[in-house]
């Protein structure tokens, strides 16, 4: 049975392979280890194989395995990746240092009202429904720059980017396309004046796909932790 460092190593073969192939440096693209479901143990048995960043999808779980693995928490970036409801800004505006899917200005303005003036800005991505999915949040591509341009003047948050989780796609060429739109959001953004740097895209089924199309950042737990 392949270990949680073993299937790490993989990963990151995967992402070396990528970046080769679409002629980017390595580090040029960060790897999220996602712990959805998954305890807080083997979260632990992934920092001590080398990962430093965590992205989970719900904030009482999340909150759980932050108490569990607070001897590590200098050592440790937090990523909430999954929806995020008003009631809930407080707790991850105190305890996270990302947040993926921030998909509504209120959202936005809830986590900067209620950031600690101690902690460092919280670190932001718009979510886009890339694929005009009924079924998933994010803003629509006509709305974003707006959006972006509001939660961008906050204080204590620091709008980074744009995150997708495009529809399923059944070979590379199609699951590029929205990623590749998703590119073009963000250049569009910052030839409009706004300094992002982070395209939050790609997961274990897509993320060749997703590096080369650009993304900075990619969220895997299926292929490090095995299937939920």
């Amino acid at each position: 049975m392949a270990t949680i460092e073993h299937n790490l190593h993989e990963v990151r073969r995967r992402i070396a392979s990528a970046c080769a192939a679409a002629a980017r440096p390595e580090q040029s693209v960060t790897l999220l280890v996602v712990g959805k479901t998954f305890p807080a143990a083997d979260l632990r048995a992934a920092f001590d194989a080398g990962a430093r960043c965590f992205g989970e999808n719900y904030v009482a779980e999340a909150l759980d395995k932050i108490s569990a693995l607070a001897d590590l928490r200098e050592r440790i970036e937090w990523h909430l990746i999954g929806p995020l409801q008003a009631n809930k800004t407080r707790a991850v505006a105190e305890h996270f240092d990302w947040v993926h899917a921030v998909d509504r200005l209120k959202i936005a303005q809830r986590l900067s009202e209620q950031r600690p003036a101690h902690l460092p800005p919280l670190q932001l991505c718009l979510q886009v429904n890339i694929s005009g999915e009924p079924s998933k949040s994010g803003l629509t591509v006509d709305e974003v720059p707006d959006v972006a341009r509001a939660v961008a003047a906050l204080p204590r948050v620091r709008l980074r980017g744009l995150m997708a989780i495009p529809a399923p796609a059944a070979d590379v060429a199609a699951q590029r396309e929205p990623h590749a739109r998703l590119r073009e959001l963000l250049m569009q953004l910052q030839r409009q004046g706004l300094a992002l740097d982070t395209l939050s895209m790609g997961m274990t089924g897509d993320l060749e796909a997703a590096i080369a199309e650009g993304s900075t950042l990619v969220r895997v737990g299926t292929a490090i932790f095995g299937a939920r």
